[in-house]
């Protein structure tokens, strides 16, 4: 697994109103698509989405010690999804979600690392991927 986070994942009680708060605060939507929001901060992406499908989404239960925030580390194939998720799975990580189609069209796994931080390894053909391992939102 390379050295990267490309995209963290805030669980928020209400997305619209997260939503606000962030554009008030200068921040422009680059995509806003199925209870989602997504904002690109330098080559990385931050997401607004609802708490309780983040922590569904990534099989951790929420006894009020969970932080709602996901990381993602995103990969250029499906193949590589698996790839990184047998190593952390070797690495002695808890895999909370098997690799496995999503419902926005990509190819993603979750493992939880000793302290309980989940990491989402993820395929999303719908975004950028550069060499260097950034990420791109598409153009809204």
């Amino acid at each position: 697994m390379q050295q990267r986070v490309s995209l963290i994942t805030l669980g928020v009680a209400d997305v619209e109103i997260a939503k606000i708060f962030y554009q008030r605060l200068g921040w422009r939507v680059g995509l806003d698509v199925e209870e989602t929001v997504l904002f690109q901060i330098g080559g990385s992406i931050l997401a607004l989405w609802s708490r309780d499908k983040l922590a569904t989404d990534s099989g951790v239960i929420d006894g009020g010690s969970w932080g709602g925030i996901t990381l993602a580390h995103n990969v250029g194939s499906p193949q590589e999804v698996d790839r990184v998720i047998d190593d952390a799975r070797a690495a002695g990580a808890r895999i909370t979600r098997e690799p496995a189609g999503t419902f926005y069209g990509g190819y993603a796994g979750v493992f939880v690392d000793p302290d309980g931080h989940p990491w989402e390894v993820a395929h999303n053909p719908g975004f950028e991927l550069g060499d260097d391992g950034s990420l791109k939102l598409p153009p809204g």
